[in-house]
């Protein structure tokens, strides 16, 4: 059963909004309220972490990027001269990203619905106080649906950075049903059926990070202890590892691999044609574990490199690790070649590659286990960025089952993993169905396409086919 349209309908006079119901109005943003600056002219200094007399709580730009509503436990503190007292926030204050890196996130907007004594607004941020009785959450649904921030988003310009003009914001179209009471209807059954969306999402997220702690714990008892429960154990005599089959060796990295460095270039380099190139940004992003240039897109560097560089060449089976990372727990990411072409290691990689015979897939799944990974992460140093050397890697210990051992241990793992991650990937998903589920429906109520003001059960006769567990 669908949900009811209104009785009559408009037409809206904006292309990509279309009909409207009859007894809404088309406005203009500057004509429901208007916009104010945020704090401008603040450096390093300006900011602190915790509250003290000359520094007040501020909203930062991602309590606005992240949130519906403002967060009041995710303020950051700024130093407030006398002659900023009066730029406050308030209640019921609505709240735009005027500038950021990322398309997606200029122009999203967030409200602030409880007072606070004293709250101000960073930089690169508009506030937009509502002048007309009206209700500002309908009016934050309304500028986060898909109808309006498509064209938010068209009014963004620049290249490193997108800006918003102040004239675009203020221009913006902005339907509303003539009663605040039918806005606040339309309103609280968002907020009920928003809520109830990104509860099944939070679910799922859970659930995915439940699977990534199962294959954590698969691969790390795999790689450390064999598949064979009764075996005898010793000592490894490597304090955060313990037991491990007595008939596994124990060896320095330097016995088993050579290492050597990728390219020494930077991102001007890489070119939409050419070799194929593995960098250390794609490590820590995109492909983790295993690259498959038959699976994976990747940049290139041109084929002079060949005569030039031939030693960064990667083969079949070596291990590529990003030799920096921004945070202690990306410390040790790698890839290792899985498919047979021709690629380069780019810059800011280290190259391994087997000096004796091994099953490199084996060595790849322990170099993922916590003990191995836990050498690198106390030896590493750094503050903003954590750098991994070669010498670091040469002397970490790793644990050798007998080849054919490796080989029953890549099976086992192969098959667990693959099962863990179909589960995680149907969860994600889902994930976006609900999203994409979520914003249809703000979309479709805020534009009156269907009349929900005493609906409370009912959404647009749709229900996404999504497990719940």
């Amino acid at each position: 059963m669908e949900m009811k349209k209104y009785d009559n309908y408009k037409d809206s006079g904006i292309e990509w909004i279309g009909d409207i119901p009859e007894h809404w109005n088309v406005k203009r943003l500057k004509n429901i309220g208007s916009l104010y600056s945020g704090l401008s002219g603040k450096s390093g200094s300006d900011f602190e972490k915790v509250p003290t007399e000359n520094f007040k709580p501020f909203i930062n730009f991602t309590n606005i990027a992240n949130n519906k509503y403002i967060v009041g436990d995710n303020f950051g503190f700024v130093k407030i001269d006398e002659n900023e007292n009066q730029n406050k926030v308030k209640k019921n204050d609505l709240f735009f990203l005027m500038s950021s890196e990322n398309q997606e996130d200029v122009g999203k907007s967030a409200l602030l619905l409880n007072d606070y004594n004293e709250l101000y607004l960073n930089s690169f941020c508009k506030g937009f106080r509502l002048t007309i009785n009206s209700d500002a959450r309908f009016v934050n649904y309304l500028l986060t649906s898909s109808a309006l921030s498509q064209l938010i988003s068209l009014e963004g310009r620049g290249f490193t950075r997108i800006n918003l003009r102040m004239e675009g914001v203020e221009n913006l179209p902005i339907i509303l049903p003539q009663s605040i009471e039918e806005q606040t209807s339309i309103a609280n059954f968002l907020d009920h059926k928003t809520t109830q969306i990104d509860h099944l999402i939070a679910k799922k997220e859970q659930f995915i990070q439940l699977l990534e702690e199962e294959r954590v714990a698969v691969i790390n008892q795999a790689v450390t202890k064999g598949l064979d429960p009764n075996v005898a154990m010793n000592d490894s005599g490597v304090k955060w590892l313990g037991e491990i089959p007595e008939h596994w060796e124990v060896k320095k990295l330097k016995q088993i691999f050579n290492s050597s460095k990728g390219l020494t270039i930077t991102k001007e380099n890489l070119e939409s044609e050419g070799i194929p190139c593995v960098n250390y940004g794609e490590i820590h992003s995109k492909f983790g574990f295993e690259v498959d240039i038959d699976k994976h897109q990747l940049k290139c560097v041109n084929p002079t490199y060949l005569v030039s560089d031939y030693k960064s060449l990667i083969q079949t089976g070596d291990f590529v690790f990003a030799d920096t990372s921004e945070d202690v727990s990306g410390a040790g990411n790698f890839t290792y070649l899985k498919s047979n072409h021709e690629i380069f290691a780019g810059y800011h990689t280290i190259i391994l590659r087997a000096l004796v015979d091994i099953e490199s897939r084996y060595f790849a799944y322990q170099f993922d286990s916590i003990p191995y990974r836990t050498q690198i992460r106390q030896s590493v140093k750094g503050i903003k960025v954590f750098s991994i050397t070669q010498g670091i890697l040469k002397n970490t210990s790793l644990w050798i089952p007998p080849i054919d051992e490796q080989k029953q241990i890549i099976e086992f793992l192969d098959i667990e993993t693959n099962r863990i991650v179909s589960l995680k990937n149907s969860a994600i998903k889902e994930i976006e169905l609900l999203k994409e589920f979520k914003t249809a429906l703000i979309s479709e109520v805020v534009t009156g396409k269907v009349d929900v003001s005493t609906s409370s059960t009912q959404v647009l006769g749709i229900t996404p086919k999504i497990r719940t567990a």
